[in-house]
Order: structure tokens, then C-alpha cells, then sequence
């Protein structure tokens, strides 16, 4: 007589439990054949997951190391056309003095063009602007006619790359009053 509440049991499984269930507790030997075959089976996913990482970690580095390589390599195709430009003007030595002029105009845009293109922005106060030490390298301070600690005059300009300063600006500060 069958059940109909029963749920369905792949073919064989039902016989095997019946066979242990008649045959009593398992035998230590049983025991140790079960405990060593899940052993056998846990040590090859550990070393599988094990190899996976040791080969997830290879491609990181490979990639790591080949970014360091190329990380230049946008920078160094803009700064071309400004070595293109300084190359053609020494071509022409005998060029007046404004054609040469005129040549260095266009090449300082080129190179301004180029380093604001690899985000290198120009850190350059307005007078009267607030003294930020973290962007501005006071060199001298001078009594003013403005609020105390701010900048009186850029003496040379600072350059900062994606919020990180590469030279801060170097200024002249009003006098504490």
C-alpha cells in the first residue's frame, strides 16, 4: 500500500534506507568510509577555491603591473603636439621675433589644453582670495589694505591633479593687523 502523500524518491534510495534501516547502526568502518569520502570531497573544493584565488590574484597583478606601465601613455600623446610645435621652431632660426612669439603663444596653449585634458589644473588666486595652506605656500607676508591673511599677490602659479596639489601657489599674504 502507497501513500499519496509521499513524495517521489529517485529509484533505489527507498531500498537503500531500508537496507540500513534492517542493518542497525552504521559500523565504525562505515562511519570512517563516509567521514573520509566527505573528506576527500571537501579537500578538492578547498584546493579548487584555492587555485581560483591564486589565479584571480595573477590576473590582479598582471593588470596592476600593466596599468602602472600605460599610465603615462594618454599624458605622453597629449604632450606630443607640444613637442611637435617646440620642434618646428627651432627649425626656423632665422624667424622674427614675433613669429617666434606668436609660435610660443600657440604652444603654451597646446600645452595648457593638454594638461587640463589629464586633469593638472591651474592653482592661481585672485588678490583679496582667502590664504589656503593646503594650496598656498606664503613667501612673503606685507602690510595691505585688505583682510589679514589673504592673498596679496601669485608670485607663481600651482598646479594640483584630480584634487591632489603637484606645486602649490606661491604667494605673498597680507599682515595680520
Amino acid at each position: 500500500m502507497t501513500n499519496d502523500n509521499s513524495t517521489p524518491q529517485e529509484p533505489g534510495t527507498a531500498d537503500a534506507e531500508a537496507a540500513a534501516a534492517q542493518a542497525g547502526p552504521p559500523t565504525p568502518e562505515a562511519q570512517l568510509a563516509e567521514a573520509q569520502g566527505r573528506l576527500a570531497e571537501m579537500s578538492d573544493a578547498y584546493l579548487r577555491a584555492k587555485a581560483e584565488v591564486e589565479n584571480i590574484r595573477r590576473r590582479s597583478d598582471d593588470e596592476m603591473s600593466k596599468a602602472r606601465k600605460f599610465a603615462v601613455e594618454a599624458f605622453a600623446e597629449a604632450m606630443l603636439p607640444v613637442m611637435d610645435s617646440m620642434e618646428a621652431a627651432i627649425a626656423m632660426p632665422d624667424a622674427k621675433v614675433e613669429q617666434v612669439l606668436e609660435g610660443v603663444h600657440a604652444t603654451k596653449r597646446q600645452l595648457a589644453s593638454a594638461l587640463e585634458r589629464n586633469k593638472v589644473l591651474e592653482i592661481n588666486p585672485a588678490a583679496g582670495t582667502r590664504f589656503d595652506p593646503h594650496q598656498h605656500q606664503a613667501i612673503s607676508v606685507v602690510p595691505a589694505e585688505q583682510e589679514a591673511n589673504t592673498v596679496v599677490m601669485v608670485l607663481q602659479k600651482g598646479y594640483s591633479i584630480a584634487d591632489r596639489v603637484l606645486r602649490p601657489a606661491l604667494v605673498t599674504v597680507t599682515a595680520p593687523k
